[in-house]
């Protein structure tokens, strides 16, 4: 008797459905992908239980007729290929024809299509991976694919499902990966009726879908990158270095409009920020890498989310060039517009005075001065300064990116002299020295300290005469439906008002007058996630969205008695927690070297 036997059709799709179809999300990644291999311009996606009940993707494509309707849920039945040579031309998003019949082997499948201005529809279901039933339907634009009771007869698959809070922030972040890509086609993503992303086509202004799928604070810190080299185009957008995320999961990468994962890539993007960025922060990118088709190769993965690069050298070098380009020139300082603007140039000129004591001082030490080129560009980076041996490093100048604790008195011993570029406050030093201190950083350095002591004194919201009602997107709702009792032990009193729509009863003592709606928004992403511990560990990124919205408003109008009170506050402040934005001293340079430079 024979030991080795073919497997059934049926086995085979399930076996198939275990590599292509993790989640929910992997089903709506494939028949979002279909969508548009079949060039629909709008794609709505439906979804009950997380996307176990039942998923539903209708699309304006142009739909297929009956015998292509049966084909497509035939293993290795595909539109897209033809022959072998065919891999290296490809430009569609599937190509394997695996996905469809995948997850009609576990589910309960019905697909609706019709080709165009055809008189008569085509309706197909499959359950289980049991034979197609095929019927007439009414006609209709693109096609409709529904996928109920996902795994309903792969129970072992089933049980390593997530709850369905956390299966729909998976089914989120697949969609906004494809729509990213495809600022050309107009998404909506709806979850038991509720709108949970919408966004329009918007192909003139790739920032208004960013900004719609991550988040509207992060659009004025977006800038655009490019690099163009022989058969490697990088392009897309990045956030300036006062945009950051604690973790990496805002860097997305696009080949060929297709969403990769690549380590390769993300080493090189953090590469390039890692002279802008303090400790443990991470950016926002959204990077597109085109290259020549023959130049890549996708199957290597079973979803397609990695690929392996011809030249990946060449190409981890354009991307690294691309971002570093767009840093040097460091445009979130603004640009000098044709007209004069006194209040740019002099931003411009601070800069460059930077720049200058930075290497002056690095000169003084011994470090050899860089000679000057061509493509030297403006740098907001700060980068360790050598020491000479037996002298200590004054603070600032050991740990720059991490601003470490300064020696008692210090702060308190400055004299403040005036304001720099309309932003950086010049201060003289004990000892004869040269400080230029951040007011936004000094201030957010304050109120972090204040919200730790309010956070372990645990007295909750204060009764307050302040008041207002904010509108948020579906995301941020949800996330402060889920956290209202991380809130309440921030010292906020929130409370659902009816949809997306929160009434803010009291914040805690210095937001006052913050932004409410950004406030919450920032808020919302920084929560804790249900079970962590609400302590100043597990609200860390919370208390730091905090503070920072504190600092915004007050930190640009600072009287010198508020000034001289803040300094006071930092010789008692703690500077081991991390802040947005830790740098408190820009720089501190030794007058008497200023003097001998200058003779």
């Amino acid at each position: 008797m024979a030991r080795i036997a073919r497997l059934s059709d049926d086995l085979i799709n399930k076996i198939a459905a275990g590599e292509v179809v993790e989640r929910p999300a992997s089903v709506v990644k494939e028949l979002v992908e279909n969508s548009l291999d079949a060039g629909s311009r709008t794609v709505q996606v439906a979804l009950e239980g997380g996307g176990l009940q039942r998923i539903v993707i209708s699309d304006d494509g142009h739909g297929m007729g009956r015998q292509d309707a049966l084909l497509c849920l035939e293993r290795h039945a595909t539109s897209k290929l033809r022959q072998l040579d065919d891999l290296q031309t490809l430009a569609s998003k599937g190509f394997r024809g695996e996905a469809l019949p995948a997850i009609a082997a576990v589910s309960r499948f019905t697909l609706h299509t019709a080709e165009p201005d055809a008189q008569v529809g085509t309706r197909v279901t499959v359950e289980g991976g049991s034979p197609p039933q095929v019927e007439d339907a009414p006609p209709r634009v693109g096609t409709v694919m529904t996928v109920e009771d996902l795994f309903y007869n792969t129970p072992a698959r089933l049980k390593f499902m997530r709850r369905g809070e956390t299966e729909l922030k998976h089914v989120e972040e697949a969609v906004i990966r494809i729509a990213l890509a495809h600022p050309e086609v107009s998404f909506l993503v709806e979850h038991g009726g509720l709108p949970l992303f919408t966004s329009p086509a918007c192909p003139g202004d790739p920032t208004e879908r960013i900004a719609a799928a991550l988040g509207n604070d992060v659009y004025p810190h977006l800038f655009p990158v490019e690099e163009r080299r022989l058969g490697i185009t990088v392009t897309g957008h990045i956030a300036s270095p006062e945009y950051t995320l604690p973790t990496a999961r805002g860097i997305y990468t696009f080949v060929n409009h297709r969403y990769v994962r690549d380590r390769g890539l993300i080493g090189a993007i953090q590469r390039g920020y890692q002279e802008y960025l303090p400790s443990g922060r991470q950016p926002l990118v959204v990077l597109f890498i085109d290259v020549e088709p023959h130049a890549v190769d996708v199957n290597v993965h079973p979803q397609k989310l990695e690929v392996r690069f011809s030249d990946s050298r060449g190409v981890y070098d354009a991307v690294l060039a691309a971002v570093v380009r767009t840093l040097r020139a460091a445009p979130w300082l603004g640009s000098a517009p044709p007209e004069f603007d006194p209040q740019r140039q002099a931003a411009h000129y601070a800069h460059a005075v930077e720049r200058f004591l930075t290497r002056a001082q690095e000169a003084a030490w011994g470090a050899p001065l860089p000679l000057p080129s061509a493509a030297d560009a403006p740098s907001t980076a700060t980068s360790p300064l050598p020491v000479p041996m037996g002298r200590a490093p004054a603070f600032g100048q050991a740990l720059p990116l991490l601003n470490e604790a300064p020696p008692p008195g210090y702060f308190a011993a400055l004299r403040p002299m005036g304001l720099l570029g309309g932003r950086f406050h010049v201060c003289e030093g004990p000892g004869g020295t040269l400080v230029v201190l951040d007011p936004h950083a000094a201030l957010e350095r304050a109120r972090l300290m204040d919200f730790h002591r309010l956070l372990e004194e645990g007295t909750g919201p204060a009764p307050s005469l302040f008041g207002t009602t904010v509108d948020l997107p579906v995301p941020s709702a949800r996330a402060l439906t889920g956290g209202r009792e991380a809130l309440a032990r921030l010292g906020f009193d929130v409370e659902p008002f009816g949809g997306t729509s929160f009434a803010l009863k009291a914040v805690p003592p210095g937001l006052e007058g913050a932004d409410p709606r950004g406030l919450l928004e920032a808020l919302a992403q920084a929560l804790p996630p249900p079970g962590t511990a609400l302590d100043a560990v597990g609200l860390a990124e919370a208390l730091r969205v905090m503070a920072c919205h504190a600092a915004q408003g007050p930190a640009s109008k600072l009287t010198d008695a508020q000034l001289r009170a803040l300094l006071g506050e930092l010789d008692g402040a703690d500077f081991h927690p991390t802040c947005r934005h830790g740098t408190v001293v820009v720089l501190e340079m030794p007058l008497l070297e200023l003097e001998r430079r200058a003779r």
